[in-house]
């Protein structure tokens, strides 16, 4: 929910995790000429792209402030990239710091809704089963659960979470590792789906419990697609700097910890849900995958536990960095 690009927190990070072989962290920053494309690094220093490429005299085959451009352009795009920012480097440029920037989510305006993937941790499908009483539903589906979420949903890393007691009060918390499609394909296979991987980033599905399970005869697409409810970043990194076994998914509020679990625990792993997700629906560059959220999530607690205003949501992949939410009440 980014109506102004001007408005708005600046970023809080606090740690940046680091990246082998020179990874890349895209950020989508505010600047003082506008949103554009950031390459964070390692030290939080920021590189602005568009800004740059024009320094340099540099033409790049694509729009700087657009990340679904960049992405779109695949492995040549990220070859441009990393001449810039090395060139800039070497030019001892005066660099920004990145907690003095806006970071919106690394993909602003996606454009059509987010995948997700239901049920995809034993565990959090074993807390759920006490809501699928009576939907017949007692083991774990042989095939990758999918739903969507709403284009509106997508909320800046670091922005606030909309809080509508008037519409329900029990906004729950889903961390997740998003995958970034990076390229155009349709029936892949597993054996070939990560050749089809941009990225990746932290998501927290958002979901409001009430409107998910019983307003709306138990369909969860609405539940999970309120405005905002759907925050992303701080940024995208390509996937060939990202080990994923090594990468746990966690989550606090105000603090404590209530998610935590191993991406090696995930019931359908990446190649799976790209494969079932392909089989007769194209995959675009800049789709986001949402590949599901482990179990301590807020309505599988005795007694139930749900955000509140002025609670602070923070979900972290580890190895790709941390997003903080605070709820905030709506007039």
């Amino acid at each position: 929910m980014q109506t102004s690009h001007l408005q708005g927190p600046k970023a809080d990070v606090q740690n940046i995790p680091a990246l082998p072989n020179g990874g890349l962290r895209l950020a989508t920053c505010v600047f003082a000429s506008g949103a554009s494309i950031g390459v964070v690094l390692d030290d939080g220093k920021v590189v602005d792209l568009a800004a740059e490429a024009s320094r340099q005299k540099r033409s790049l085959s694509f729009a700087a402030d657009d990340m679904l451009a960049l992405i779109s352009g695949g492995d040549a795009a990220l070859v441009e990239v990393k001449a810039v920012v090395e060139q800039a480097l070497r030019d001892q440029v005066l660099l920004h710091g990145v907690n003095q920037l806006r970071l919106l989510s690394p993909i602003p305006q996606p454009w059509r809704n987010i995948f997700c993937v239901g049920w995809n941790y034993l565990d959090h499908f074993e807390e759920g089963k006490e809501m699928r009483a009576d939907k017949g539903v007692d083991k774990i589906p042989e095939n990758p659960v999918f739903f969507t979420k709403a284009t509106n949903v997508m909320n800046g890393p670091f922005d606030a979470i909309p809080h509508d007691a008037s519409n329900s009060n029990s906004t729950d918390w889903e961390a997740e590792l998003a995958v970034v499609i990076g390229k155009r394909g349709r029936n892949i296979s597993e054996a070939q789906a990560m050749e089809y991987v941009y990225g990746y980033s932290v998501f927290n599905d958002t979901s409001v419990r009430e409107v998910q399970q019983k307003r709306h005869g138990g369909q969860w697409f609405k539940g999970k697609s309120l405005d905002g409810h759907g925050p992303m970043g701080p940024w995208i990194v390509p996937a060939g700097a990202i080990d994923l076994d090594q990468q746990r998914i966690i989550c606090r509020v105000n603090g404590v910890e209530k998610q935590s679990a191993s991406y090696r625990q995930m019931y359908f792993k990446i190649p799976r849900i790209i494969a079932e997700l392909s089989r007769g629906l194209t995959l675009e560059p800049g789709d986001i995958i949402s590949t599901g959220t482990p179990s301590g999530v807020g309505f599988g607690r005795k007694p139930p536990e749900f955000l509140q205003p002025g609670d602070v949501m923070e979900s972290e992949v580890t190895g790709i960095g941390i997003i903080r939410n605070k709820i905030e009440a709506e007039d």
